[in-house]
């Protein structure tokens, strides 16, 4: 039974996203054959989230990817995305801050992820502060680059600062201030 699981396991990473129906038949199929298989409800949630942008259905695949195998580190990132997107914000934030404590997950892209949800509740300094978290565990330059990108966006968003300007005092124009 594992060889056919496998297959159509195969089958949908290899259809999706470029033919939906062909990938959302043979889930279907992976998931008759195992209903708690970890891949099988990851990339349904992910159908439903990116594709259908139906963010609830998608949450509720990932909650049971993550009830069969709570290891599952892919399924993390993506979960925390259909959160924030669908402005979950409490539960997005105590998923992070689980995942980080999870091994195996990729650190940097969490602590990214906790950077957005601050981002996005107008926290910014809280957001810039998450982000240096986040590149001691960036190990690439691509990736040290897009915490950099994030950092700018993130940034230009701030609130300016308003510039005091001392207003120097204009001397009057004589008898025009004086007193009767």
């Amino acid at each position: 039974m594992s060889n056919l699981l496998d297959k159509y396991l195969f089958q949908a990473l290899d259809a999706y996203p470029y033919d939906l129906e062909e990938a959302v038949e043979s889930l279907n199929y992976a998931l008759a054959y195992d209903e708690n298989n970890t891949t099988a409800l990851g990339l349904m949630g992910e159908i439903y989230a990116e594709q259908l942008k139906n963010y609830e259905l998608a949450k509720e695949y990932y909650q049971k990817a993550l009830a069969a195998d709570i290891a599952a580190v892919g399924i993390y990132p993506k979960y925390i995305n259909v959160l924030l997107w669908n402005e979950d914000y409490a539960e997005a934030e105590k998923l992070i801050d689980y995942a980080l404590t999870v091994k195996g997950t990729d650190k940097a892209v969490i602590y990214l992820k906790k950077a957005m949800l601050y981002e996005q509740k107008r926290k910014y300094k809280k957001a810039l502060k998450i982000l240096k978290l986040a590149k001691p565990y960036a190990y690439n330059n691509a990736f040290i680059s897009d915490l950099k990108e994030e950092e700018n966006r993130i940034k230009d968003k701030m609130p300016k600062k308003k510039k005091n300007k001392k207003v120097d005092k204009v001397p009057s124009k004589k008898g025009k201030n004086k007193k009767k």
